[in-house]
Formats: C-alpha cells, sequence, structure tokens
C-alpha cells in the first residue's frame, strides 16, 4: 500500500508543465495542492498556474538571487516537520537551476528527498529531434559571453554524444554563429516553445537554423539538440602551416600552449606532443612534423 502524500519533513520536487497545462500528473496536483509550502522561482508566475489548475497554496520564492538566504528558511521548516514542494518555473526542478543545492542540503541534513517526476524540456526535445538519443551530454547554458562560450565549446569538440544545450532566445543567434564558427554545420534541431500550440523544431543543421532565426527572432526558452563529433577513424594528414593556424587560434582566444596541443590533439587524432613542439617551431619551418 502507498505511503500517503504528502509527508511530513519532506522535500518533494515536482515536475510541473513546460507549456501545457495538462501534462501535470494527477500525483503532482494532489501533493502542489496538500503540501505546507511551495518552493518555486517566480511567485506570480506559478501563482497564475496553480490558479488556473484550481490550486491554492502558500508559496515563497526560490530562485538563483535569493537561493543562499532562502536555503537555510526552508531547511528550518523541512526540519520542523513541514512538506514542502520544490518546483521551477516550468519542467523538473533541479536541472540547470539552483534546486539542485537544495537537494543536497536537504539529504546532509537528514531530510527525505522525493521526486514527483514531469515534464522536462531536455528529454522532451532530445527523443523528438530524430539525433541519437542512446547516449547524450547535457551542458545546459553555456557562458552569456562568446569568448568563454567558444572556450567551452572548443573543450566539447570531440565530444560523440549527442549534445543537449539551453539558450535563452536573445542570445540564440550568437550561440548558432558560434556553433558553426567552432563545430561546424553539425545536425542539429532548435525546439522551442515546446507543448504549446505553436510548438516549432528548427533545423536540420546548425546553418539551417541560423539562416532561420535570422529571419526570424526566436521567442520563448530553446532547447538545442546537436549532432556529436565524428569518430575520428584515424588522424588527419599532416598538414604543418593549417595546424600551427589552428593552434595560434586557441592560443588567441586565451588558451594555454598545453591547452590548445590538447584540443587540437582531440580534434585531429595527432599526438599532442607533435603539435606542443609544432607550436614553438619558426612559423617558416611550421610546415616540417616534429620528430
Amino acid at each position: 500500500m502507498a505511503v500517503p502524500e504528502p509527508t511530513g519533513g519532506v522535500l518533494y520536487l515536482v515536475g510541473t508543465p513546460i507549456g501545457n497545462l495538462e501534462d501535470l500528473s494527477p500525483r503532482a496536483r494532489r501533493v502542489l495542492g496538500a503540501v505546507d509550502l511551495v518552493a518555486c522561482e517566480d511567485t506570480r508566475r506559478s501563482g497564475l498556474m496553480l490558479h488556473g489548475l484550481g490550486l491554492r497554496n502558500r508559496l515563497v520564492s526560490f530562485h538563483e538571487h535569493n537561493r543562499i538566504a532562502r536555503q537555510p528558511q526552508l531547511l528550518a521548516g523541512l526540519a520542523a516537520g513541514q512538506s514542502i514542494a520544490l518546483i521551477s518555473d516550468a519542467g523538473l526542478p533541479g536541472v540547470a537551476d539552483p534546486g539542485e543545492e537544495l537537494v543536497a542540503a536537504a539529504r546532509r541534513a537528514g531530510h527525505g528527498v522525493i521526486c514527483v517526476p514531469g515534464p522536462c524540456a531536455l528529454t522532451t526535445a532530445l527523443v523528438s529531434s530524430g539525433l541519437p538519443s542512446g547516449r547524450f551530454c547535457f551542458e545546459g547554458f553555456l557562458p552569456p559571453r562568446s569568448s568563454p562560450r567558444r572556450q567551452r565549446l572548443q573543450a566539447l569538440a570531440a565530444e560523440e554524444r549527442t549534445l543537449v544545450l539551453y539558450e535563452a532566445p536573445h542570445r540564440l543567434v550568437a550561440l548558432l554563429e558560434d556553433l558553426l564558427a567552432v563545430l561546424g554545420d553539425r545536425p542539429l534541431m532548435v525546439a522551442r516553445e515546446l507543448t504549446k500550440r505553436h510548438e516549432e523544431q528548427v533545423g536540420p543543421t546548425v546553418a539551417a537554423a541560423l539562416a532561420h532565426f535570422l529571419a526570424t527572432p526566436p521567442l520563448g526558452e530553446c532547447t538545442l539538440v546537436l549532432g556529436g563529433a565524428t569518430p575520428l577513424v584515424g588522424p588527419e594528414p599532416w598538414d604543418g602551416s593549417l595546424l600551427r593556424a589552428q593552434l595560434d587560434t586557441l592560443v588567441a582566444e586565451g588558451h594555454s600552449a598545453k591547452e590548445a596541443s590538447r584540443l587540437l590533439a582531440e580534434r585531429t587524432g595527432h599526438p599532442r606532443r607533435d603539435l606542443y613542439a609544432l607550436l614553438h617551431q619558426a612559423p617558416e619551418t611550421a610546415g616540417e612534423k616534429p620528430e
């Protein structure tokens, strides 16, 4: 026989709709309507959602900017025997939001943590993209500025698993431009407005998506599903001048000589030590492979 929910002293992670309110499960509805407190990113937004579902409960904000001050209050509530539900603005809390910190702190303090599963943009976009989903790598939001974002993409250049990214609409075009420049024109599906009336999935490549969103500025949070790197069968032919130019570009972007050599080794299959030696050759002898 199932244990009645909610239970005092337990933190419930409740998945909420990412667009379509009909996606809220009966169990999630029951828990949200009966817990002592609902912690959410935006009390107004969550309040409207709960009101639309016919639910009324005490709400308290818990987001990136107040998480340090709010976390002790929530832990104290759990210690006092309160049942608390944590929700995000949309989807499953704890994925690319401060919920994971609260979960870890609650477990360290000995409190129960129960997930009431529900919608998640990550998995929804992945399984509907048509790209390989058996093995994937979730990177969440990349750095907002281009230089550190390109550095992160360089570090992911050799990743063979499908990559899943989140991005805000006002940064989407810049991200697509960096993807094209750093990783090339890979298979890509950009999902926006998932589960809503105007759901859109744009692809099938980085270049095609970039052209679309340059002509039609995006609205709504976006989830990108990107094809992984093609496995290397063997090292590329040695072209010292080209390799030296690529190394110089990596160094100009802020990488150390050692890091630039490692990144290019992952992308080309050439030994890192040979690339490191090439970086220290005089430019006029760069066409020669180091001995």
